[in-house]
């Protein structure tokens, strides 16, 4: 039986990197924000696709992770997309609460300005000490 994750043709085939990873990144299927990105190998990228729930690899933790299993903020994945190289993911998705484990609705909260600065450019939407 042919492995749409691996085989070439008509199926899918993501191009993993050395380290089995390929990247992920979140968006809100209503806005188009960019909430997140994350690694996912090959387990975290089939159990998103299974489960609907957007899922990774830990590269810090060498562990597979489901996002919002502690904090409660799950995303639910409305689509999935894989960029022209397919060495990329877009989960499109629904997101339960705000992303960011530092407190913001988005990682990407802070704005380059300049080379050597950065402008926090979103308010805070939670205390992570309340929900870690």
């Amino acid at each position: 039986m042919s492995d749409p994750l691996r085989e070439n043709g008509t199926d899918l085939m993501i191009k993993f990197d050395d380290a089995g990873l390929v990247p992920g990144i979140v968006q809100d299927h209503a806005t188009g924000e960019i909430l997140m990105m994350g690694w996912m190998n090959e387990e975290a990228l089939r159990s998103t696709l299974e489960t609907k729930l957007a899922t990774f690899y830990s590269r810090s933790r060498k562990k597979f992770w489901v996002k919002g299993e502690s904090s409660g903020h799950t995303q639910e994945v409305v689509e999935a997309r894989v960029d022209c190289d397919q060495d990329a993911v877009i989960l499109r998705v629904k997101s339960n609460g705000p992303c960011c484990h530092v407190g913001y609705r988005s990682c990407f909260y802070r704005r380059i300005d300049g080379v050597d600065t950065l402008a926090t450019v979103e308010e805070k939407v939670y205390d992570p000490k309340d929900v870690y």
